[in-house]
């Protein structure tokens, strides 16, 4: 029994902290065991059909993540992910399309930030990255960080945001990307004006 409670750890390990019901038969792993580490305070269940260690503290981004496929790291989370802000977040912001019930969320991680975009944009610029563990977590990608900024610039950081277009418009522009998400956004003539003045 002991030989498949370490297989156990180790797969969640590998998953960032969290395993799901699902990954676990997938792994071999007989359900008896998950129920005996269950019972021995091994594992807590975190959320419907997912475990974490007892004894450890897993990366919270993954663990918020494995919540819905839906959830993006989006405006000051993404840009922390990216290296482009140097303030680690106390709230992570999070994107989802328009229409999702995050309630439930909500109420479990209360330090999370909720974005709402149009179902047919939601998924553009998606990208993965490391978490600060090190594991892979899903985040938009710059450009699409830079289009969020500025359409929701007064509920964003003036600290953040200017850094974050310094960085971008001086340092790491993609002119032709970045005019083809701000043309899905209608934001083009604003994002060409910041190109000017910082580029």
């Amino acid at each position: 029994m002991d030989y498949y409670i370490t297989d156990l750890k180790l797969l969640i390990e590998q998953n960032g902290g969290i395993v799901s019901a699902g990954d676990i038969q997938k792994a071999g792993i007989d359900r008896a065991i998950l129920y005996d580490s269950l019972e021995k305070g091994i594992l807590i269940k975190e959320s419907h059909g997912n475990y974490i260690l007892a004894d450890e503290r897993p990366d919270e981004f993954r663990v918020i993540q494995s919540r819905s496929d839906k959830l993006i790291f989006s405006h000051g989370t993404a840009l922390f992910l990216h290296g482009i802000s140097d303030r680690v977040p106390h709230n992570l912001d999070l994107t989802v399309p328009q229409g999702d019930n995050v309630s439930r969320i909500k109420r479990t991680y209360e330090n999370t930030r909720f974005h709402y975009c149009k179902k047919e944009l939601w998924d553009l610029g998606i990208v993965t990255l490391k978490s600060p563990q090190g594991y892979e977590v899903k985040a938009y990608d710059l450009e699409r960080c830079i289009c969020d900024l500025i359409r929701d610039k007064k509920s964003i950081d003036v600290q953040v945001f200017a850094q974050a277009l310094k960085e971008y418009f001086g340092r790491q522009c993609n002119p032709r990307k970045i005019i083809k998400y701000a043309r899905a956004f209608n934001l083009e003539h604003k994002v060409r004006a910041y190109m000017e003045v910082l580029g």
